[in-house]
């Protein structure tokens, strides 16, 4: 059950769709190559050495929040470390991200894979742990994994892809395979997602990156009822549980029906329109494009305040990208940012609230 850290924090509160004082921010992708401490780290280790060194990772986590001044600390981690523990390593290429060596093809590949080892993946619960430690009720700090369809799909294509043809020809083909494939995932990411809760963690993100490649119909049926099973059980750890997935404008109501209490919207869609779709149940987080970042601060103001415009001051939006820093983003703009969302949020949420 949950142990967390900060339950009455703002964006705790958004999360649950409660009356805040101001928006709470926080921002995918915090600890990155644009901010010059992280650079400093890179230049001594890998991003595997970071995520596989609890102190590291942790310093990298609280720096980053510390240096925006956010409502929310994200462990640094990631996506494909459980990759790792079920049996297919993974190293990053400069230049290409992930490159899988051996990708799965068949069902019998998928046979081989493991579900037993999730707890060698402690070092990250150990990472979350520290950050706790050291921010304590002041700021919450969010868990996080991969989506079942978004790891599966690195699993299969062999890293990232445009079509995802090997994925999809897998899903239509060899539906028992995809399905054992799903559950298998599923084992792994719910026990290394729990522990990240068990050690601190206020909030756990899904992170479905890749989900909008698929129609409607091909979500509801070979994706729904996966990422259903892992978001409630994730939802008995007691902590909210954040969706996200980009170019999903088409399968939020579909996303929604996962259960998780906050749904992740990227910057195609309006904030407004995408609630609205939500019929708003249930709080969201978004959605500036990050590529706003490098314009000038009259331009990010004006975007900023079109976002929690469309908000209304309604309980229960949590500010944020579309998806995460990119790397060159001027640090100044994204200080600049958090600024402007709390200036901002304050005039729209005392107007929700007199209403």
């Amino acid at each position: 059950m949950s142990t967390m850290s900060a339950p009455n924090s703002r964006f705790v509160r958004a999360c649950r769709c409660e009356p805040v004082d101001f928006t709470p921010v926080w921002l995918m992708r915090q600890a990155g190559r644009y901010m010059a401490e992280y650079r400093a780290v890179r230049k001594k280790h890998s991003i595997l050495e970071i995520c596989k060194t609890p102190e590291i990772a942790a310093d990298v986590t609280i720096t980053a929040a510390e240096k925006l001044d956010v409502d929310a600390a994200i462990i640094f981690a990631d996506l494909l470390l459980p990759l790792e523990v079920m049996g297919m390593p993974f190293r990053f290429e400069s230049g290409e991200g992930p490159v899988i060596e051996q990708p799965l093809r068949s069902i019998k590949d998928i046979e081989k894979l493991q579900t037993h080892r999730a707890d060698d993946l402690g070092y990250v619960s150990e990472s979350v742990r520290r950050v706790v430690k050291h921010f304590g009720d002041k700021l919450p700090v969010i868990g996080f994994c991969g989506a079942p369809f978004t790891l599966a799909s690195y699993m299969i294509e062999g890293g990232g892809s445009r079509n995802y043809i090997e994925t999809k020809k897998l899903m239509y083909m060899e539906p028992a395979a995809w399905k054992m494939l799903m559950h298998t995932l599923v084992e792994v990411l719910a026990a290394y997602a729990a522990e990240q809760v068990t050690a601190g963690a206020d909030a756990l993100q899904i992170f479905d990156s890749w989900v909008g490649c698929l129609s409607v119909e091909d979500y509801r049926q070979y994706v729904l009822p996966h990422a259903t099973d892992l978001a409630q059980r994730l939802k008995k750890t007691g902590v909210p549980i954040i969706y996200f997935g980009t170019d999903t404008a088409t399968l939020l109501p579909s996303m929604k029906e996962t259960g998780a209490q906050v749904i992740g919207v990227d910057w195609r869609f309006p904030l407004d329109k995408a609630w609205s779709s939500l019929q708003h149940q249930g709080a969201v987080q978004g959605n500036l494009d990050p590529v706003v970042l490098f314009a000038d601060k009259k331009e990010l103001y004006a975007r900023t305040d079109t976002i929690l415009r469309q908000a209304a001051g309604r309980p229960g939006h949590i500010f944020n990208l579309g998806h995460g820093i990119l790397p060159e983003t001027p640090v100044e703009n994204v200080r600049a940012l958090v600024g402007f969302v709390r200036e901002l949020s304050v005039k729209y949420s005392s107007a929700g609230a007199a209403r």
